[in-house]
């Protein structure tokens, strides 16, 4: 049964998991080059702390969990637009009268 520790100190606990949560979860914790024990607390962590900001009214709709985390493009996005524009506005020598 894997076992949880809170950072290295302080509560060590067994949990019991259905067997194919338990092989998908040690997967993806090799996929991704990280202990079982930190893709747990994480999983834990987030699930926490997405509860805690639904209670206190704060929890982005699910749609904007979903596309809202590509916010951090807008920018990009935003000058690729304008250098399509600027390439666009400009006449090419063969189309000038």
């Amino acid at each position: 049964m894997p076992v949880i520790w809170e950072y290295g100190y302080g509560v060590k606990t067994t949990i019991e998991l259905p067997e194919a949560l338990f092989r998908r979860a040690k997967s993806m914790a090799a996929q991704e080059g990280v202990t079982l024990k930190q893709l747990l607390t994480e999983a834990l962590e987030s699930r926490l702390d997405m509860r805690a900001a639904a209670r206190n009214g704060k929890a982005a709709p699910r749609w904007m969990r979903a596309y809202g985390a590509l916010r951090h493009l807008r920018q990009e996005r935003k000058m690729i637009e304008r250098a399509i524009e600027s390439e666009f506005e400009k006449i090419e020598p063969e189309d000038r009268s």
